[in-house]
């Protein structure tokens, strides 16, 4: 990746990133960034929630391993 050398972002970077796209979209876009942001985050968690239920329903309903037959 061509970010993997940069490292975590610091309260600083943080900071002037925010100030950035303040600059950049106004204060009026902002809410609306945000609301979006909130919506895709929420969807995310209900879709991995929903995969994991489904992941673990399957395994409950699983069948038992075949038995050999006894002669």
């Amino acid at each position: 990746m061509v970010f993997a050398f940069l490292g975590p972002i610091g309260w600083n970077e943080l900071v002037i990133i925010l100030v950035i796209v303040l600059i950049i979209f106004g204060p009026r876009r902002l809410p609306d960034f945000a609301e979006a942001f909130g919506k895709s985050i929420r969807k995310f968690r209900q879709a991995t929630r929903e995969a994991r239920e489904e992941i673990e329903s399957s395994a409950e309903k699983k069948p038992d391993s075949p038995k050999p037959p006894t002669e």
